[in-house]
């Protein structure tokens, strides 16, 4: 199998598909025609002497610079090196893949006027494994991700470093042991590969479809919680959330209900309150919440995947040059800032349903902090420190990045997107959460095997993958192994696998 990039199909699948799975990538024959004809028409224009922004003038604050011949040869490498001026860790290679596909694919409209030669340069990195090493930080996310985007584009003058074959080398030497040709840069080339908010877009996309993971996940650590509390399981009927009408309800009451399907609980013979509290009883209303502003957020970013993010904008049917702030990446940076508020707030919700279980006041007869010996030991009274720890630094993170502008370039970029800050705080929102969803699945897993009747199909699967990986606390032990085995449990999905192979699709 390979993903062909026209231009216009991309999705986050296809691209979990190139940046994670490594599978090829290919060019559509028309694409690449279209990128010929665009060259064709800029290469007139320059003959013409056309007046185009970062051709043939200066960039940002010099914009007004007009360039001579020989300056316009060289303006490319040096507009490159002088953007590589990111600092920090090297981005993971997941996301540098990612942003060289999303880049090959706004290449593909046919208005961003490189040579062939840089896309397909591009598609050969891709496919033969050389990930240029980028600095995550840096980017101000407009004009697009210029900082991680040029350190990127040093490859195609054979500089820079690469990451191939597990090794990190210079770039040159990379692309040599891969046997890829080095194009070099001509007129418009290097502003081609860098002016796009491909980065940030691409780590965004790669964070939703995890965050997408994630949200099933805490239905199913809610699915065992509920029924370790008795849960009255009326709020789960999708009718209730039908009559009201968000989808991500109606959804998420569906999924609750699979996992508990089969349940003792389902038969209606078992006491249960009337009315159980909100961390329980609203539970498909709040990761329903979150399950729409993923949803919204998944539209924008796919909407940026397939759209032309450069500037100057080439239009080769009306021989025109339009000079714009396609690059600027608030359309993303917004609705991603929403996307890791809902996972915080979904993770909230999980710390209180945990603290329910561990409560003797609250957990319907379980034992205080799910120990068996209460007092001499401690049981679980920790591991919800940690997720309150958890959870206080995601709120920090949770601020958003996308009211933060700060003016550069002598206020020619007064408002800038701040969008790479937002994928990289989602990033560790994510992270923190996976952590904190384990701890709640850890305390359910322990408070269901101090019942006695069936739990559901779903709710016995997820118990059993986890059993699989830390062992029922007969009494107090050092509870980090545990907490990370678990992190690394709902990281790897594994519960999630098992479980919809038994009961079906949770979406």
């Amino acid at each position: 199998m390979s993903v062909t990039l026209d231009g216009s199909s991309l999705t986050i699948e296809k691209l979990v598909r190139i940046a994670r799975h490594n599978e090829k990538v290919e060019l559509d024959a028309a694409a690449l025609e279209r990128i010929k004809v665009c060259r064709k028409m800029l290469e007139a224009k320059l003959a013409a002497k056309e007046i185009m922004y970062g051709t043939n003038t200066g960039i940002g604050e010099f914009s007004e610079m007009v360039l001579n011949d020989e300056q316009i040869r060289e303006f490319q490498k040096f507009l490159i090196y002088n953007h590589a001026a990111g600092i920090g860790e090297p981005a993971a290679i997941e996301y540098v893949r990612a942003a060289l596909a999303s880049r090959i694919n706004v290449h593909a409209h046919g208005n961003s006027a490189c040579r062939p030669e840089i896309t397909l340069t591009m598609i050969e990195m891709l496919n033969k494994g050389v990930t240029p090493v980028v600095c995550q930080k840096g980017s101000v996310g407009a004009c697009g991700d210029l900082a991680p985007m040029a350190q990127a584009a040093l490859l195609l003058m054979g500089e820079g470093e690469a990451f191939y074959c597990g090794e990190r080398l210079p770039g040159r030497v990379a692309l040599e042991r891969a046997g890829i040709p080095i194009p070099g840069l001509q007129a418009r080339d290097g502003l081609a590969a860098i002016n796009g908010s491909n980065l940030l877009t691409s780590m965004s996309a790669l964070h939703l479809y995890d965050m997408n993971r994630l949200l099933k996940q805490a239905e199913i650590a809610c699915a065992i919680t509920l029924e370790a509390l008795y849960a009255n399981l009326k709020p789960y009927d999708a009718r209730l959330h039908e009559l009201r009408g968000f989808a991500g309800a109606i959804r998420s009451a569906k999924a609750i209900s699979k996992c508990i399907q089969g349940s003792d609980l389902t038969t209606g013979k078992m006491k249960t309150k009337v009315q159980d509290a909100y961390s329980m009883r609203s539970t498909p209303q709040v990761i329903g919440a979150a399950h729409d502003a993923i949803a919204y957020a998944k539209k924008q970013v796919e909407i940026e995947l397939n759209g032309v993010a450069d500037n100057p904008i080439f239009i080769p049917d009306a021989k025109l040059t339009l000079t714009g702030a396609n690059f600027q990446g608030s359309p993303v940076s917004l609705p991603m800032d929403m996307a890791g508020t809902a996972v915080t707030m979904v993770c909230v919700l999980s710390e209180r349903r945990m603290n329910r279980l561990t409560n003797p006041a609250l957990s319907q007869g379980l034992p205080a902090f799910l120990t068996n010996n209460p007092g001499f030991y401690s049981g679980l009274m920790l591991s919800q420190y940690t997720a309150d720890m958890l959870i206080t630094e995601q709120r920090i993170l949770s601020a958003p990045a996308s009211i933060l502008s700060i003016p550069a370039a002598a206020d020619q970029e007064d408002f800038v997107s701040m969008g790479m800050n937002t994928a990289i705080k989602n990033g560790q929102i994510l992270d923190n959460a996976y952590g904190i969803i384990g701890i709640e699945f850890m305390a359910a897993a322990q408070a269901i095997e101090f019942r006695t009747f069936t739990p559901g199909v779903g709710v016995r699967t997820a118990k059993d993958v986890i059993r699989k990986r830390v062992q029922r606390l007969e009494e107090d032990r050092p509870l980090f192994p545990d907490h990370n085995a678990m992190k690394e449990l709902v990281k790897s999905c594994e519960i999630l696998d098992a479980v919809e192979k038994q009961v079906g699709s949770l979406e």
